[in-house]
């Protein structure tokens, strides 16, 4: 089993998010034992934003090309494999001005690939990446969950659940924290219901992998 082990969180050792991934990630080699681990660090290596040089070659242009289009092709290659490669993808997602970081969000950009990731039929656009799981640590200084206010405001997990779907990928599970910021109290109850989600997702993975 091969599982990508994403963090994106600008935070560093103060980050909740590369808490919960890290937490996640090691929960999951626990209960599934060979599950080789792939990391990738966006905010140390995030992808250049996305750019007419980086589209170029999925417009069909194959002759041509810059060195710089080459490049920016090279990068978008690296990481739709990566991806398709993971048979399970730990993600972590801070939540950011009501989104996701940038970094997390170019590299989405990279892989929304048709083709790789998806393609358009006659009936509409088909993932191909399906048969994955894919577990968000959600992060959130505020509560947005427990209001419809607060959620029209949250385009972080929404988001996600959106792009992973049209990826084809239909098990996408929340590991959220969110009033991490509201005081030690509110902080110490999100953790704690993040590690309960942690047990429960990965207790649920076992299941279906026995």
């Amino acid at each position: 089993m091969q599982l990508l082990h994403i963090d994106s969180a600008i935070t560093g050792d103060a980050s909740v998010s590369r808490q919960l991934t890290a937490r996640t990630v090691a929960a999951w080699v626990a209960a599934h034992p060979g599950t080789q681990v792939q990391y990738l660090d966006l905010a140390a290596d995030a992808p250049a934003h996305f750019t007419m040089d980086a589209m170029a070659p999925r417009t069909g242009q194959t002759e041509g090309l810059t060195d710089v289009q080459k490049r920016e092709n090279a990068v978008s290659e690296r990481l739709v494999s990566q991806f398709l490669a993971a048979d399970v993808v730990v993600v972590g997602a801070p939540f950011y001005n009501f989104g996701i970081p940038t970094q997390l969000k170019a590299w989405i950009d990279r892989i929304a690939q048709p083709g790789r990731t998806f393609r358009y039929t006659a009936a509409g656009p088909e993932g191909l990446a399906q048969g994955k799981t894919v577990i968000v640590a959600s992060t959130r200084g505020g509560v947005y969950s427990t209001s419809e206010g607060g959620r029209a405001l949250e385009h972080q997990e929404s988001y996600l659940q959106t792009v992973f779907g049209f990826f084809g990928i239909t098990d996408v599970r929340f590991v959220r924290a969110e009033g991490v910021a509201m005081g030690p109290d509110a902080r110490s109850a999100a953790l704690a219901s993040a590690h309960g989600d942690i047990d429960r997702h990965v207790g649920q993975g076992a299941a279906l992998a026995a």
